[in-house]
């Protein structure tokens, strides 16, 4: 099967800083981020295959197909080894990546995300494609704002605006695409190969994340050696309800390697 030619925007100057997006968003949901990073790096940000602007191949997906699509990506635009940040499915990719090109990480974090689901939840991610399958992406739309950010943030002016603003591309992706890449978060489990990673690792928690809870970062640092923990005040997006944080705590960790 041929691999998409992924919709990108590059910015800024240094040292590659590759920032890979969450199921349902695209590359704008970096902007703040991005915007605050760019003076000290060149920042790659992407939208996944099926997202934004990146063509969607048929069939359902794996993570395994994600990482190689970010790779491919790294390869055409970046130089040596890269820094990687993933939020939720963009996490679950950089850990797919680390295990499968470790040459070509200089660090990752991972952002509000997981590296396996319980039975349990694989059920709601059934359920959660069927949803799709009949009745299309703004059946779960309502329910994917609720987890992504806090009541008070939904209520705030801007705020609003901006979870408008997300609402709206996350209703334009076609549904084969939101339920193929539902099938790759889905079948997700990195219990075997994180061990295995060696580049230096940051997680960080959402302290109210019902979707990737805090507990599912914590089974990531027990599983990669040496990671580090950091936890951000935000439900899901925490790049968009916690921009100027997330930044601070990225450029934190990657401006000493």
């Amino acid at each position: 099967m041929s691999r998409p030619k992924l919709n990108f925007v590059r910015q800024g100057q240094g040292p590659c800083l590759v920032l890979s997006h969450a199921l349902g968003c695209d590359l704008s949901m970096w902007d703040a981020v991005a915007e605050r990073l760019q003076q000290r790096y060149t920042v790659l940000r992407y939208d996944h295959r099926g997202h934004g602007r990146s063509p969607a191949p048929p069939g359902l997906w794996t993570m395994d197909m994600l990482a190689d699509d970010a790779l491919a990506l790294i390869e055409d635009q970046c130089e040596g080894p890269v820094h990687f940040a993933g939020l939720s499915m963009g996490g679950m990719t950089g850990q797919a990546l680390a295990s499968k090109a470790p040459q070509r990480l200089r660090s990752l974090i991972i952002i509000n995300s997981a590296s396996h689901y319980e039975q349990a939840a694989q059920a709601i991610w059934q359920g959660r494609m069927r949803a799709v399958r009949e009745q299309g992406v703004a059946a779960i739309a309502d329910g994917a704002m609720q987890r992504w950010f806090t009541p008070a943030f939904r209520a705030d002016v801007a705020g609003g605006r901006q979870v408008a603003a997300l609402r709206e591309r996350l209703e334009r992706i076609p549904a084969p695409a939101y339920e193929a890449a539902c099938a790759a978060v889905a079948g997700i489990d990195f219990r075997a190969s994180n061990p295995q990673i060696r580049c230096p690792t940051l997680v960080i928690a959402g302290l109210r994340d019902e979707a990737t809870p805090l507990a599912a970062s914590e089974a990531m640092v027990s599983q990669i050696p040496g990671a580090q923990l950091r936890t951000i005040d935000a439900a899901h997006l925490s790049a968009v309800e916690r921009s100027a944080e997330l930044a601070e705590l990225i450029g934190a960790f990657i401006a000493p390697l």
